[in-house]
This record gives C-alpha cells, sequence and structure tokens, in this order.
C-alpha cells in the first residue's frame, strides 16, 4: 500500500504530454495542514464562552497547536479527505463578585488530542485544563465544561464537514463542474500533432472487503507483548485515550476513547490474541477479524504477526481510505507507540 504523498504505481496512469489531468483520472492529492490551521485558528481563536452569566467571563485565546496530518484525495470527482490532527488552544476566565469585583484571573488549555476522519461521525475527546486549582479556578473549568465544550465540538464539526467537502479542493472542483467541456477542449492536442496512446490499467473490481497483513519485531519477550495488549492501563499509557479491555474469552473491548470496539475471540497467554473489531464510522453490523500470533524467534526477541481480515473499502459515508487509515494505525498509533513508551526498539 502506498503511504501518503507516495504514488502507487499500479493506480498511476501515464500523463499527458500537455499535463491535462482529464476528467479527474489521476489521484489528485491536496495537503491541507496549513489549510486546517488556518480554518481552526478563525473557528476557534478570540471565541467568547460566557459574558458575564453567573459572574464569570471566559474566552478561548489562541490556536496553540495544530500537529498531524491533514489532505484531500480527489478521483473522478470524489473526495476523499483523510486527516489526523492533535489541537491544543489557551483560554482564560475571571470570576467576579457580586460588585465585579475580580476575585480570579486564570489561564487554562483545551486539549482535543485526536481529530480523524476515522471518527467523523462521533464526537472527539475535549480535555479542559485550569492551571489554578483551587475553588474558584475549578468553578471556572466545570463552566467551560459547561458550556464551552459543546461550542469547542461544534466548532470541529463545521472543520469536519468542510474536509468532507473538499477542504481548498473545494473551489477546483466546483470550476470544473460549472465549465468542463471548456477544460476538457484546453486539454486536447492539435488534431495533426502525434498522439501517444495512454494505457489506462482496470482496476480490479472492488469486493467491499481487505485484509490487512503486517509483521513487526520487539526487543522483549512474548508475554510481555501480549500483557501489553491485553492490559487497559497500559493501553491507557501509550495510546493517551480511554481504553476497556476484557481478558476473558466474550469479553468486551473499547480503545481509542470508544472509536474502536469489539469482543476477544481467542485467547492464549503470551501467543496468540483473536479479537472482532469494528470502528464507530463503519457500516452498522461491520466487523474485521483481528489475528495476533506472538512468536519468539530468541529470547528477548518477539515477532508479531498481525493479521486483520474483512476490513471495508468504505465507511458509512463513502470514504475510501479505511484500509490505509486502520493500516497506519496500527504501526504509527500501536506498534510505534508501544516501542517508544516501553523502549521495545529493535
Amino acid at each position: 500500500m502506498a503511504k501518503y504523498g507516495e504514488g502507487d504505481k499500479r493506480w498511476i496512469v501515464e500523463d499527458r504530454p500537455d499535463g491535462a489531468n482529464v476528467h479527474n483520472w489521476h489521484w489528485a492529492e491536496t495537503d491541507c495542514l496549513e489549510w486546517s490551521k488556518n480554518l481552526l485558528i478563525k473557528l476557534l481563536e478570540n471565541q467568547t464562552i460566557l459574558a458575564g452569566e453567573g459572574n464569570l467571563f471566559i474566552k478561548t485565546k489562541k490556536v496553540e497547536k495544530v500537529e498531524g496530518e491533514a489532505y484531500v484525495n480527489v478521483r473522478k470527482g470524489k473526495i476523499i479527505p483523510g486527516y489526523e490532527l492533535n489541537v491544543n488552544i489557551s483560554w482564560e476566565g475571571e470570576a467576579k463578585d457580586a460588585d465585579g469585583k475580580s476575585l480570579l484571573i486564570a489561564d487554562g488549555v483545551v486539549e482535543i488530542p485526536y481529530i480523524s476522519d476515522e471518527n467523523a461521525d462521533e464526537d472527539p475527546d475535549v480535555r479542559v485544563i485550569v492551571k489554578d486549582e483551587g475553588p474558584i479556578g475549578r468553578r471556572l473549568k466545570d463552566a467551560f465544561m459547561a458550556k464551552g465544550k459543546d461550542f469547542v465540538l461544534k466548532q470541529v464539526r463545521v472543520y469536519v464537514d468542510a474536509m468532507a467537502n473538499g477542504g481548498p479542493a473545494k473551489d477546483e472542483l466546483e470550476v470544473k463542474k460549472v465549465n468542463p467541456k471548456a477544460a476538457g477542449a484546453a486539454a486536447v492536442p492539435p488534431v495533426a500533432a502525434p498522439v501517444k496512446k495512454v494505457e489506462v490499467k482496470k482496476e480490479k473490481k472492488k469486493e467491499g472487503f481487505k485484509t490487512i497483513k503486517l509483521s513487526e519485531k520487539f526487543s522483549c519477550r512474548a508475554m510481555n507483548m501480549y500483557e501489553i495488549l491485553m492490559d487497559e492501563n497500559r493501553w491507557k499509557g501509550f495510546t493517551q485515550s480511554n481504553a476497556k479491555i476484557s481478558k476473558e474469552i466474550g469479553g468486551e473491548i473499547s480503545i481509542f476513547d470508544g472509536s474502536v470496539t469489539g469482543t476477544n475471540v481467542e485467547l492464549q497467554e503470551g501467543k496468540l490474541i483473536v479479537q472482532k473489531w469494528r470502528f464507530g464510522s463503519w457500516p452498522d453490523g461491520i466487523y474485521s477479524t483481528v489475528r495476533l500470533v506472538l512468536e519468539e524467534p530468541e529470547p528477548g526477541v518477539t515477532v508479531v504477526n498481525l493479521t486483520q481480515t474483512d476490513v471495508p473499502e468504505e465507511d458509512r459515508y463513502g470514504n475510501s481510505t479505511v484500509v490505509e487509515n486502520t493500516e497506519r494505525g496500527w504501526r504509527d498509533l500501536i506498534f510505534h507507540k508501544i516501542r517508544a513508551v516501553f523502549g521495545f526498539g529493535v
């Protein structure tokens, strides 16, 4: 599978001499990170949350951080957004008494650790932190949670909808829809000029589901890896998100703040984990099967062989990045994090 920013030669049609992307046959990829930063700043900076209700005054100050990746793929007019962002916003609150005298001015931070296309239909986790944890500081924090959290989520949904509509590529798409004939005419070379034949490789007919296979090596014992993968507290630690993991066959699992849910199918301590997995953005009733085989070819070296079958090619919204994002999630958000947090790098 091609990585973000790289082409996959199986799906590239040979370029025309005039450089035209006729009917958007090629994948047209637009980097949206800077555009995302600008839109989130517009949506979230200097916004009033409370203007005196209960003698409290709260406003957001600055979008301090927008990290991650954001891009839009367009092919034959179909929009396929992809994004994983970590956003921090500073805020300020002031409490006054009945006479208007200031009791406390406190600073805080709003953390949105994971805004992703994988859970576009779900509200992301929003964490509100206040630097003064005294009674008045906690009152300001509670007020932000009660009134400001919904506002922040509403603004995030505006961003999510904008990405679903093409982000910065939307204007280009609308221009092509308005005058498709003119665009096509400009792309046609003179009749007398020799035209190089362009061979188009036919795409394999979609069957609807794909299989992901990965093999990763770690510097640890197989039992260590098994315990990490089956312990909800360690999941919380290396993913920085909520997790609930049963250690019983038939027991339920919930990871990444509930974005992934499922059940245990088969468990062999130190050797095998088989689970049913689904993302909240998948069509209802669709579950993939995750099979993790733990092998220890030599003491202190463990190889994890992952096979995930029945992964849908599209989510319920028609986005075709499910397989790519799932594979990237295993590498970057699970395996890489385990190496970094527990020191299991080889």
